[in-house]
């Protein structure tokens, strides 16, 4: 790989800016300055700048405590991406892996590694999220029967896959899904006359939400929890 490659590949400096650095003599390669921009870089060699040694920024995986009025894409004219609280190198290369609404709090996963993400989005896949809920109206036993049954959407052909209800209290639960639908949540509890009035995701597969992380906070996940999705 080309040596000004491999600096837009280890930092945020575009190929412009890194081979300015490299004429200031701030890029070294195994202790020695390097200034020609075309040099090969291979895998035995040691490439720093500024004194720092480089390495090219592979997949990265990422959980973070999702605060409200927050959103899970680049673009509104209201409430800011969720993706600008992840402080780090080359974060427009990231990705949501699962989206949730702007008034919904809690795990969101990141990465910049696409057929990751996909084992988590697919259909196919039924990977399952927990969430905790709180409704406006009383919440009847008979209802954990119903949506481990399926219940018919709004503008849905077909019932909902199982889902398990946990009721928790009067007023709040847990619910368990392998789906992915537009609003999936609120309109299952609109479909037996409730509504949400406050939703918190915990849990993406078997990747809890850190009970470490604040509103807003975010961490690497580990290698078990990456592994973890398959």
């Amino acid at each position: 790989m080309r040596l000004d490659k491999f600096i837009c590949e280890s930092t945020s400096l575009t190929r412009s800016l890194a081979k300015k650095a490299m004429h200031r003599g701030d890029v070294t390669c195994d202790g020695e300055i390097i200034k020609n921009s075309g040099f090969k870089v291979t895998d035995v060699h040691t490439i720093c700048l500024d004194g720092e040694v480089l390495s090219i920024i592979g997949p990265r995986f990422i959980m973070i405590n999702k605060p409200v009025d927050t959103i899970c894409s680049t673009i509104d004219e209201e409430y800011p991406s969720v993706l600008g609280l992840v402080d780090v190198i080359k974060s427009e290369e990231l990705h949501i892996a699962g989206r949730l609404d702007a008034d919904t709090t809690g795990l969101v996963l990141i990465t910049n590694d696409g057929q990751w993400s996909h084992k988590i989005t697919s259909p196919k896949k039924e990977c399952g999220k927990r969430y905790l809920l709180e409704t406006a109206e009383p919440l009847a036993d008979s209802l954990v029967e119903q949506f481990a049954t399926g219940l018919q959407l709004n503008n849905e052909d077909g019932l909902t896959k199982p889902a398990i209800l946990d009721i928790l209290g009067s007023h709040e639960a847990r619910l368990t899904i392998t789906e992915g639908k537009y609003h999936q949540v609120k309109r299952m509890l609109a479909a037996v006359g409730n509504r949400v009035t406050r939703l918190h995701r915990e849990c993406v597969g078997t990747i809890e939400l850190d009970a470490d992380l604040d509103l807003g906070e975010w961490r690497y996940l580990t290698d078990e929890e990456v592994k973890s999705v398959k």
